[in-house]
């Protein structure tokens, strides 16, 4: 038997990239998947391409071809009354809700006093605030089942460390991880875990821009501080989404409140 067999899991940011990836995976374990996405432009600063209505699309035409059900909709992680809708309805249509994977976020570069403050609230509202509104959509439905649940909440290495020109973006996944370690003592009693994923560099369309390459051209003397361990350069999204996978079933079922690098040694710095 798959993993997580009449599970049900809800992703947030799962148009493409890490959010695609752990939707595929945790259906490739059995799970049945409420997805979200902006689907749409987020922020003027982004210079990678916006996800698209078709990137969602496809997310469900996959998880549909591993012989699971999808509920995709659009909605942006700042609008808590849209998040609270693809809830409700993922809800009524499967029955339960055991996983909760908040990995929407956005990323864009610059000095900490050259920031605007819009870009720096942007950022804020979106990969800190967004994972607050998916955890107060998600949470009572986990505590009302009674059968426990896990969330899983995409930090970074910039969570856990303080990576040059990303002062918006590293208080956003520090914040988060504040906020997972709250969760996980909030909710222990109801056997509901609360873990933070720290990947480096990933694969994705956000992942490979190139600004911070133009920027560390600029700076070389603090290239060093973004080199990996490891003989690799980026993980995969599916290296990420398998170890989801490993937390969102019983073979994670002690481990809470844990901030867990993927980082190809990143920290070992």
């Amino acid at each position: 038997m798959a993993r997580l067999e009449g599970k049900v899991a809800f992703i947030t940011g799962a148009a493409r990239g890490q959010g695609r990836a752990e939707a595929v995976r945790l259906a490739a374990e059995g799970a049945d998947i409420i997805a979200v996405d902006i689907a749409g432009p987020v922020s003027e600063y982004n210079r990678y391409a916006p996800v698209t209505q078709d990137d969602l699309d496809e997310t469900a035409k996959l998880v549909e071809a591993e012989g699971r059900r999808i509920i995709a909709r659009r909605a942006d992680v700042r609008d808590l009354d849209a998040l609270q809708s693809a809830v409700d309805e993922g809800v009524a249509a499967f029955g339960r809700l055991d996983i909760v994977v908040a990995n929407a976020g956005i990323l864009n570069y610059g000095k900490a006093w050259e920031l605007t403050e819009k870009q720096w609230q942007e950022v804020i509202d979106v990969n800190l605030t967004g994972v607050w509104k998916t955890t107060k959509a998600t949470i009572p439905t986990l505590i009302e089942q009674g059968r426990g649940g896990s969330i899983i909440i995409t930090s970074s290495v910039a969570g856990l460390r303080g990576l040059p020109f990303t002062a918006h973006y590293a208080s956003a996944k520090h914040g988060i991880v504040g906020l997972c370690r709250t969760l996980a003592n909030e909710l222990g009693e109801f056997d509901i875990r609360v873990n933070t994923l720290h990947p480096f560099g990933v694969t994705t369309p956000m992942g490979l821009d190139a600004s911070l390459g133009e920027i560390l051209a600029a700076n070389p003397g603090l290239g060093p501080i973004f080199m990996p361990a490891l003989p690799h350069i980026m993980a995969e999204p599916e290296d990420i989404a398998n170890v989801v996978a490993f937390l969102a079933s019983d073979e994670g079922k002690f481990i809470t409140g844990v901030q867990l690098p993927i980082d190809l040694g990143t920290l070992a710095r």
